[in-house]
C-alpha cells in the first residue's frame, strides 16, 4: 500500500503505540478483505467498485468535519492543478479496486498477494526512474529477483501474470502520483472519492434504470454494497493515522502483513491452486522482500 501521511499530528523520529495499532489495524482488515469481496463475488466488479465509491464519501467527509479540516477541501476544489492531480490519482485508485475486486471474485487471490509483495519493488524502480533516486546494490538485487519470478510464472502459463502486474502498476503509479498531491492523505481520499462520486452514480443509476441494479435485489445485497465503504474507507484512514506515527522502517515490515494474510486466505479458505511454478516464484519473491528489507535497515542506520 501506498505510504500517505496522517493528519496534522507532527511526525515522530519514533514508534508510537498509537501509530502502531492505526498501521497494524489497516494492513489486518486490508489482509481479511478477501473474505468481504468473496461474498459479493456474484456482483459485478463495476457495480461493487462504484458503490464502494458512493459509500466512502459520506465516512471520508465525516472525519474531515470531526477534525475540522473541511477548508482544505475547499481550497482543493479551487485549484485546477490539485483537481487534476485529483482526477489522475482518482482513475488509478478505480482501476486497482476493479482488477482487486475481479481478482477475487475470479479465484486470483493469488495473483493479487504477488502484486501487492512487487509493489513496494516497483515504487523503488519509480523512484529511481522518475525522481532520480539512487538505488544501491541489495535494492537491484530485490528488482532483479522479483522480475525473475515473474518470468518463471510468465514461462510456466505461457503469458504474463496480468492481474498481478496490473495490480502492481496502478497502484505503483497511484502512490507516485499522490506523493504530488497538495493536500493531506485523508483530505485527498474525500477529493478522489468526490471526483469519482458523479460518474459511480450515474453507472447506479443506468443499473436502476435497467433492472441490472443489485442493490433492489435482496436485502443481504443492500447490506453488502452498503458496507463496501465501510471495508474501503476505514483501513485507508486508519493507515494514514498510522503512517505520520511510524518510522519508514517500521513501514516497510509492516506492509507484508496484508499480502501474506491474503496469500494464506487464497491458499487455505479458497483452495486456489499453488502449483510447481508458484512453488518457485513465491520463494523469489520473499527472497526479494528480505533483501529489500535489508537495503531498508542499513540506509536508515
Amino acid at each position: 500500500m501506498s505510504h500517505p501521511n496522517a493528519l496534522a499530528t507532527p511526525i515522530q523520529s519514533g514508534d508510537s503505540p498509537a501509530g502502531l495499532g492505526f498501521a497494524i489495524s489497516a494492513y489486518v482488515l486490508w489482509g481479511f478483505l478477501p473474505l468481504y469481496m468473496k461474498l459479493v463475488a456474484h456482483i459485478p466488479s463495476a457495480e461493487v467498485v462504484a458503490h464502494r465509491v458512493i459509500w466512502s464519501v459520506p465516512i471520508a467527509a465525516a472525519v474531515l468535519v470531526v477534525l475540522g479540516r473541511t477548508g482544505d477541501i475547499r481550497a482543493a476544489l479551487s485549484s485546477p492543478r490539485t483537481i487534476l492531480l485529483g482526477c489522475l490519482t482518482a482513475g488509478l485508485i478505480s482501476i486497482n479496486w476493479g482488477i482487486y475486486v475481479w481478482s477475487i471474485a475470479n479465484d486470483q487471490a493469488l495473483e493479487a498477494a504477488l502484486g501487492y509483495y512487487i509493489n513496494p519493488l516497483f515504487s523503488m524502480f519509480l523512484g529511481a526512474v522518475f525522481l532520480g533516486e539512487r538505488l544501491n546494490r541489495l535494492q537491484l538485487v530485490a528488482i532483479a529477483l522479483a522480475a525473475s519470478a515473474v518470468l518463471v510464472l510468465t514461462f510456466d502459463r505461457g503469458g504474463l501474470p496480468v492481474v498481478a502486474l496490473a495490480l502492481t502498476l496502478t497502484w505503483g503509479l497511484y502512490a507516485l502520483c499522490k506523493k504530488s498531491l497538495p493536500i493531506g492523505p485523508n483530505q485527498g481520499f474525500l477529493l478522489e472519492v468526490l471526483i469519482l462520486l458523479f460518474p459511480a452514480l450515474a453507472y447506479w443509476g443506468w443499473l436502476e434504470s435497467t433492472g441490472a441494479s443489485h442493490f433492489t435485489v435482496s436485502g443481504g445485497d443492500v447490506w453488502l454494497l452498503l458496507g463496501c465503504g465501510v471495508v474501503t474507507a476505514v483501513p485507508l484512514l486508519l493507515y494514514a493515522n498510522g503512517a505520520k506515527r511510524l518510522r519508514l522502517t517500521t513501514i516497510a515490515i509492516l506492509q507484508y502483513i496484508a499480502p501474506t494474510m491474503i496469500f494464506l486466505v487464497a491458499v487455505f479458505l479458497f483452495d486456489e491452486p499453488f502449483g510447481q511454478a508458484r512453488a518457485i516464484a513465491f520463494p523469489m519473491i520473499w527472497a526479494a522482500v528480505a533483501i529489500y528489507l535489508l537495503s531498508v535497515f542499513r540506509r536508515r542506520r
